[in-house]
């Protein structure tokens, strides 16, 4: 949902005249009524001004926001603006996306159900993507520690890169801003080997169900430091209790070392998205995507050390067990790095898919995700599903679905309060 404009969507022609130099945006969103004003009102022929014909710039300005758009978002089809840090800090919460608050834009998002469709369409492909060969690496290569690191450090190769040519521009580094990640980014690396230890543990579809959770947590931290939340709101979360306390007795491949990961996975990126909202007030100009990058570097840091020293004296001998698994070592090599590329892509997309509709859209497309994902996960990898199993998770699922609905109903209350006042 953040565009990375290698150059600027429009460009400033100079039109001259004998004594002064004016000027015009030349976007290629300029109306022809406009231009016709040149050939039909006799003041401005007087004025001799040289222009630059307007098709060629068009095709320039085309071209290059479909470059910016592929390197942005390599398999969305029309750029994204970027948007605001204050939009995005709560967007993100399951590995890198979740049911949090979003501040609602500022105008309204078009309604193009095509578009709708695309976006959608290609965040749910990159997170069913992600979540079948992650788990499909796990199941032969149990380093959960080893795997996360590599996803941290393909994103952060990837903003790097990025950074380097020129497609995204890199914000200005100072060491406050350092400083003031360290802190989101330690939760955020709590975040995302909990849930990875959690996949190599449980069934991908059980996972999602105790992530779901999510809410709950979040409601109940943000009361703790002062938050106040509607009846509405604390009732939502009780279906979300009920159902992951029955899909977690029921589930055929209950681990509880994996049930413990989960939730702590659930409280990291809790505390990432409220650590972050206080810590980094001072840096609002740093984009979304911009900040998701420096974070996924400084994860990387905390991580891979730690991962060296609680699983790095296995490894050797896991891949040789791995490799007399699988057979072909290209074929763990293109899994491994297929869940790391996915893995970046698909946070990406969230922000991308933020940007192009509405929070109570997004919300209500994040919860059918996670529907998605599980539903995938099971036919992809046949985990037998008890009725019970079943039941709970969707009471889980709706619960999340009512929550995001109670949220938004809050925000929107919160926002017309403060225009009143």
């Amino acid at each position: 949902m953040l565009s990375l404009n290698v150059f600027p969507s429009s460009s400033s022609v100079p039109f001259t005249k004998p004594n002064h130099h004016s000027s015009i945006n030349a976007s290629h969103t300029l109306k022809p009524n406009l231009l016709n004003r040149f050939h039909h009102e006799p003041h401005l022929k007087k004025s001799n001004l040289s222009l630059t014909p307007m098709s060629q710039i068009h095709r320039s300005t085309t071209k290059l926001s479909s470059f910016n758009g592929f390197f942005s978002y390599p398999f969305e089809f029309s750029p994204f603006s970027p948007k605001p840090r204050n939009q995005i800090l709560k967007a993100v919460s399951d590995e890198g996306e979740g049911e949090g608050e979003v501040s609602p834009p500022s105008t309204p998002k078009p309604k193009n159900l095509k578009k709708l469709a695309l976006v959608f369409g290609f965040w749910y492909f990159q997170n069913i993507v992600f979540n079948i060969y992650n788990k499909k690496v796990l199941n032969i290569f149990s380093f959960p520690w080893l795997l996360a690191s590599f996803q941290l450090f393909v994103g952060s190769i990837w903003m790097l890169v990025l950074w380097s040519l020129k497609l995204q521009p890199c914000p200005k580094i100072s060491k406050p801003f350092i400083f003031a990640l360290l802190g989101p980014a330690l939760f955020h690396t709590i975040g995302h080997i909990s849930a990875c230890v959690s996949f190599s543990k449980v069934a991908v579809s059980f996972t999602h169900v105790i992530k779901s959770a999510e809410p709950v947590f979040s409601v109940i931290f943000s009361s703790v430091i002062g938050d106040r939340y509607p009846i509405q709101v604390w009732l939502s979360i009780l279906p979300i209790v009920l159902g992951c306390s029955l899909a977690a007795v029921t589930e055929v491949s209950f681990n509880i070392q994996g049930l413990w990961c989960a939730l702590i996975s659930n409280v990291g990126f809790v505390l990432r998205n409220i650590y972050s909202k206080k810590s980094l007030q001072n840096f609002k100009e740093v984009d979304g995507l911009n900040l998701y990058g420096w974070i996924t570097i400084l994860s990387f840091l905390y991580l891979f050390p730690v991962a060296i020293f609680v699983e790095g004296s296995q490894w050797i001998p896991g891949y040789y067990k791995a490799i007399e698994a699988i057979g072909k070592p290209s074929t763990l090599y293109v899994w491994v790095l297929v869940s790391g590329v996915f893995y970046h892509l698909y946070n990406q997309s969230s922000y991308q898919a933020l940007d192009e509709i509405s929070p109570l859209t997004f919300s209500v497309g994040n919860t059918m995700k996670r529907v998605v994902v599980i539903v995938s996960s099971v036919l992809v990898f046949r985990n037998p599903v008890r009725p019970l199993n079943g039941l709970g998770s969707a009471i889980a699922i709706l619960g999340t679905f009512l929550y995001s609905q109670a949220s938004a109903a809050k925000k929107a209350k919160k926002i017309e309060g403060e225009k009143s006042s």
